[in-house]
């Protein structure tokens, strides 16, 4: 189970500008949002997605066809209006 839970995190970084964001702001918060809401994930998957450099997940989300992205349509880029 917690193969499909790295790839739907792997997913997240890649595809959802907000997610992305928070990651970088706060990796651990971010995790444990997933977490709350039934996600699986060992601790050493998290220390694991946590020592990667946040620059990665960027980086290959500009390489993601538009289309397949979530855009954070906030004004700021915080998700305040």
């Amino acid at each position: 189970m917690t193969q499909q839970s790295i790839e739907m995190v792997i997913g997240r970084l890649v595809t959802d500008e907000e997610f992305r964001r928070a990651f970088h702001s706060d990796p651990h918060e971010a995790i444990a949002s997933l977490l709350k809401t039934g996600m699986h994930l060992t601790r050493a998957e998290i220390a694991a997605l946590v020592a990667m450099d946040p620059g990665v997940w960027a980086r290959v989300s500009d390489l993601v066809d538009p289309r397949l992205q979530k855009a954070d349509l906030t004004l700021d880029g915080e998700g305040k209006v």
